[in-house]
């Protein structure tokens, strides 16, 4: 309990929590009049640099390897250099909520996904597929409506954990370069993602990264969002999903927002020609339509403002025990 007490009395963790709340407003307010990418010079460096090293030629052990040493020397450099730079840095805290702001994700999903969502009701699915087809690994041409609002759901779900949750986890308890740090893991993940024929055994290493670091946000996160819907079958939907609570990957993610919102996810999906059969969520449930890409959105978006209230909390608390 003291150790639990001096934690919460850190001038620190309230600092930390202020910085994160400060930042995801200043984030979500240039979100809604501008659309900008901050790391997509780091994404374009790291399909040259696989275009490089990752020749079909080579073995999968020699893939294997190439993939592991490709983000150490792009990891470690990086990390070094904005560990030296901060000690020339006047104002800290301008420095890592700079940090912050790099690492964490798009906070406008929600706004793209209504405008799938409406035009998708309205039949224009070519343009609910060029709004989509950025933020998507698989193909998008041959996705017909039902397609487009599974992937739509998805991949609200899994950036919002991975570029929200897992990065504000990160940031709280290990500082801002950290939480950088796993952002570049996540766009290397993006780019060399085993789903790729082309990267199965060269984005093997960065995959099995991800997965582990990402294992405990997630699991909260997963929390989060079975309670947000407390009171619809919360605790049926516990027992079908706690199985998956110990295991790697996404789906217990999945899963519980397939149940949440009784339509089936995941499946069958096209990357780049090539079918990849996936385990399916919710089996016996019908297929999503536009109109479940509106409510995942409010379920996620709920979760989210959770996560926001916990950090709010938290930074009172900190507040209040350090006696400031």
């Amino acid at each position: 309990m003291a150790n639990l007490s001096n934690i919460l009395a850190s001038p620190y963790l309230y600092s930390s929590a202020a910085m994160l709340l400060l930042v995801i407003t200043i984030k979500a307010i240039i979100g809604a009049f501008i659309t900008h990418q901050p790391l997509s010079f780091f994404n374009f460096y790291c399909q040259r640099l696989a275009d490089k090293v990752n020749k079909a030629s080579n073995s999968a052990r020699q893939q294997n390897i190439s993939g592991l040493i490709a983000i150490l020397v792009t990891l470690t450099p990086l990390v070094a250099i904005l560990w030296l730079f901060e000690t020339f840095i006047e104002v800290p805290w301008l420095w890592h909520g700079l940090l912050l702001y790099l690492a964490l994700g798009n906070i406008g999903l929600g706004r793209i996904n209504k405008t799938v969502a409406r035009e998708l009701v309205a039949n224009n699915s070519y343009l609910a597929k060029q709004a989509l087809s950025p933020l998507l690994l698989r193909q998008t041409e041959q996705l017909s409506t039902l397609g487009l609002s599974k992937a739509c759901i998805e991949m609200q779900v899994l950036r919002s954990s991975q570029l929200l949750v897992c990065v504000g986890f990160y940031y709280l308890i290990f500082g801002p370069l950290t939480a950088l740090s796993f952002r570049l893991l996540i766009e290397m993940h993006y780019v060399w993602n085993i789903k790729l024929g082309r990267y199965r055994h060269f984005g093997a290493a960065i995959n099995h990264i991800v997965q582990l670091l990402q294992w405990l946000p997630s699991r909260l996160f997963a929390i989060i969002l079975l309670l947000g819907a407390i009171g619809q079958n919360t605790l049926l939907n516990w027992r079908l999903t706690s199985g998956k609570f110990l295991t790697m990957g996404n789906g217990l993610l999945l899963h519980i927002l397939a149940l949440g919102l009784e339509v089936k996810l995941s499946g069958v999906a096209m990357y780049q020609g090539t079918k990849l059969r996936k385990v399916s969520f919710n089996d016996h449930a019908r297929q999503p339509q536009a109109t479940d890409i509106i409510h995942a959105n409010k379920r996620i978006n709920y979760a989210l403002y959770i996560c926001i209230l916990l950090v709010m909390m938290l930074m009172i608390i900190s507040f209040a025990t350090s006696g400031r």
